[in-house]
């Protein structure tokens, strides 16, 4: 098969036979009558699933971590004494309650038994650090946070901030032997053990599945992360759609979540495909290469979670025996490079590979369900692939202010179309949501959603995700925006200007964030080490630019907005010949890039 053959989609690669084509279509059945009484069904959240099922199949494994197992019956119980211990402290239907915890059960629980308060979880980023973590909690006015003993020394950065000093009140949850407490805050696992178990929360509630769930965070252009708003209707669809409709799950499955609770891959492609299917979620601490498959084997699993990077780490490990021997028959995930596709396949033994494309604050989410190779997937709703101004970074529009679409084969901008069914819940901040749609784009009266990125039409409505567009990139899994990063580099002293932006480097996924600066003084003279350890200390480790030069004047477009078209054509090779420094292994210094580190990139050797 040509490459390009590969970028279309055709009727033959959707209806010809393949591995698993006609098996478990029960699940597919399933999957279309829940998105029907999605439709119709106003109380179907992720609280009345976990109870359901806490009725139904009681013994039946729910939750996997750390060795231990959590029965439907059990994950229910101790929902419900977390929510009966959080609603006697005063938390209720709307108050919004962060989380500051790495993947253990009790985070899992902690949104299930928030869910069914009616009282939304902010998923705390836990890379974040200092004012970019106290800034996303600004972003939802929590009245409560809490902190897991894991993560007491970020919890200490933002301790006496506004936002956390004004909590009405702040828990923390022991995270073992071994780990300092979040201070003299009362532990709220004592408190919910105290209670006795009780069978369901009394009183009546009106939660409904208009209501939100959580809050997860994306970072946005304006440079600092939003708040993407996740309303339990939505989530269910996400479970339907991925996880009956793609992944075909049955309560007989073992899902395997490596990624972080955090990110939607894990709390709604996973979890959400787990409870609508009824099946068993084995979380993992964090992602590991060395032990990844012998993680699987432990937990019996029969399908994971992915982001491109895990599966390029994974093929990038030296080939061992037990690289086939597991029971997995599926994997879900996005991101995963064309060129690295098959092999990735064959040598694990993979048969089915849902790659989907969905955004955090989307409204659409497309799914790989018919396994066809290489491709973000199908979505039957409507959407449209526009054509766009490379410079400018618009779309193109015609006289009457009116768009076009691109031609099957070609990259152009994804938008959703907003509708009833498919509505856009946006941020906590109202103009940015406002921001992202754009009204009257084929006709008078339509309204579409700005993905802001680059895809491929491949035809049959298949799409295959091409690139970030703006000044948004993705990077160890995460979004990186250019402006909190420029704002970070600006804050140095010595520097005038800078311009952030994210290069290709082969044998890496996403892009890897790059910063041209013109300094103040003699760029001979430039302190590239304080520069580093600067950066290092200001953000997250995955937004710290991997690569830098120097650019005595920045080129500016018509409207005053930096060029960045070069600068990202140049990457870390200019024609020019201009230096290039790169990030040092120990991330506290730049040095200049020789020709053979340049030919490593270039081949692809460098681990990043």
């Amino acid at each position: 098969m040509s490459e390009a053959e590969r970028q279309t989609v055709n009727a033959w690669d959707v209806l010809k036979p393949n591995a698993g084509q006609f098996e478990r279509l029960g699940a597919v059945v399933r999957g279309i009558a829940m998105l029907v009484r999605s439709r119709f069904n106003d109380r179907l959240t992720i609280a009345t699933l976990v109870e359901a099922h806490a009725r139904r199949r009681p013994a039946h494994p729910a939750l996997v971590f750390d060795g231990q197992v959590w029965t439907y019956r059990q994950f229910n119980a101790q929902a419900d004494r977390l929510a009966a211990t959080l609603a006697g402290a005063g938390i209720t239907h709307g108050d919004v309650v962060a989380l500051l915890m790495d993947n253990r059960a009790e985070t899992l629980i902690l949104v299930a038994a928030l869910a069914k308060l009616g009282a939304p979880a902010a998923m705390c980023n836990t890379k974040q650090r200092g004012e970019v973590l106290a800034h996303s909690l600004g972003t939802v006015e929590p009245k409560a946070l809490i902190v897991g003993d894991e993560l007491t020394e970020a919890f200490e950065e933002i301790a006496q901030t506004p936002v956390v000093a004004g909590l009405a009140r702040i828990w923390r949850m022991p995270a073992g032997e071994g780990k300092a407490p979040a201070s003299a805050y009362p532990d709220l696992s004592a408190e919910a053990a105290a209670r006795p178990e009780t069978d369901g929360l009394p009183g009546g509630r009106q939660i409904v599945s208009s209501d939100t769930c959580f809050y997860i965070f994306t970072s946005g252009t304006t440079g600092m992360p939003k708040a993407s708003r996740m309303s339990h209707r939505r989530w269910l669809r996400g479970g339907a759609g991925l996880g009956l409709l793609g992944l075909r799950l049955g309560a007989d499955d073992r899902f395997y979540c490596p990624l972080p609770l955090y990110h939607n891959n894990a709390l709604t492609v996973s979890w959400a495909s787990v409870l609508c299917a009824g099946a068993t979620f084995c979380l993992a601490p964090r992602f590991s290469v060395s032990d990844f498959w012998a993680d699987i084997r432990r937990h019996e699993a029969t399908v994971f979670s992915y982001i491109g990077e895990l599966c390029r780490y994974l093929l990038s490990a030296e080939p061992a025996a037990g690289d086939r021997d597991h029971r997995v028959r599926a994997v879900i995930g996005n991101g995963l490079r064309p060129d690295i596709w098959d092999d990735f396949k064959s040598r694990f033994g993979i048969a089915r590979i849902c790659e989907f494309y969905g955004a955090s604050e989307g409204n659409l989410v497309f799914v790989n369900g018919f396994n066809v190779e290489r491709t973000a997937g199908f979505c039957p709703l409507p959407y449209a692939v526009v054509d766009y101004d490379p410079e400018t970074e618009k779309p193109v529009t015609d006289e009457a202010g009116r768009m076009r679409e691109v031609p099957r084969g070609s990259v152009g901008l994804l938008l959703n179309k907003v509708t009833d069914f498919a509505p856009f819940e946006g941020y906590t901040d109202p103009e940015a949501g406002k921001a992202k749609l754009y009204h009257g784009v084929f006709k008078d009266g339509d309204c579409y959603f700005d993905t802001g990125d680059l895809v491929r039409r491949q035809g049959m409505r298949h799409i295959a995700f091409a690139d970030r567009l703006g000044d948004t990139f993705r990077w160890k899994g995460e979004n990186v925006a250019t402006t909190q990063v420029e704002n970070a580099v600006n804050g140095f002293s010595g520097v005038s200007e800078a311009v952030v932006y994210g290069v290709a480097v082969p044998g890496t996924d996403g892009r890897a964030g790059m910063v041209a600066i013109t300094p103040t003084g003699d760029a001979d003279a430039f302190d590239w080490t304080g520069l580093a350890r600067h950066l290092q200390d200001t953000l997250p480790a995955y937004a710290v630019p991997v690569f830098a030069r120097i650019k005595p004047e920045q080129e500016m477009t018509g409207t005053l907005k930096y060029r960045k078209v070069d600068l990202k054509e140049d990457g870390y090779d200019p024609a020019s010949g201009d230096i290039v420094y790169m990030r040092a292994d120990s991330g506290r210094d730049y040095t200049p890039i020789d020709e053979a580190t340049r030919a490593r990139l270039n081949a692809g050797e460098l681990t990043l």
